[in-house]
């Protein structure tokens, strides 16, 4: 398994409760293709430094979690998928092993 860290940029204008439900739907794919979430970071409402879909502010949510690389693109897939995600970066944050 691999460390990865995502960040996802979510609409503001959904409220905080929506905001709750849909970091646990993240956190609950990550389990469904055999990952573990390590920590959940929300950290709230910022302002974009540009506009994105017209929208400039956003919630901000990291998510550090283990998973085997074959799944990855899976998950890629299904958060491109959500309509109230704005934007994401998926990074490999593994150390390497000499």
């Amino acid at each position: 398994m691999r460390t990865y860290e995502l960040l996802s940029i979510i609409k503001p204008n959904i409220d905080s409760e929506e905001y709750d439900k849909l970091v646990e739907k993240i956190e609950e794919a990550i389990k469904n293709l055999e990952g573990k979430v390590l920590s959940t970071d929300k950290m709230g409402r910022k302002k974009l430094s540009y506009d994105i879909k017209d929208y400039r502010d956003g919630y901000f949510c990291v998510h550090n979690f283990e998973m085997e690389p074959a799944q990855v693109a899976k998950f890629n897939r299904q958060l491109r998928l959500n309509e109230n995600i704005l934007r994401i970066m998926l990074l490999e944050t593994s150390e390497v092993k000499a």
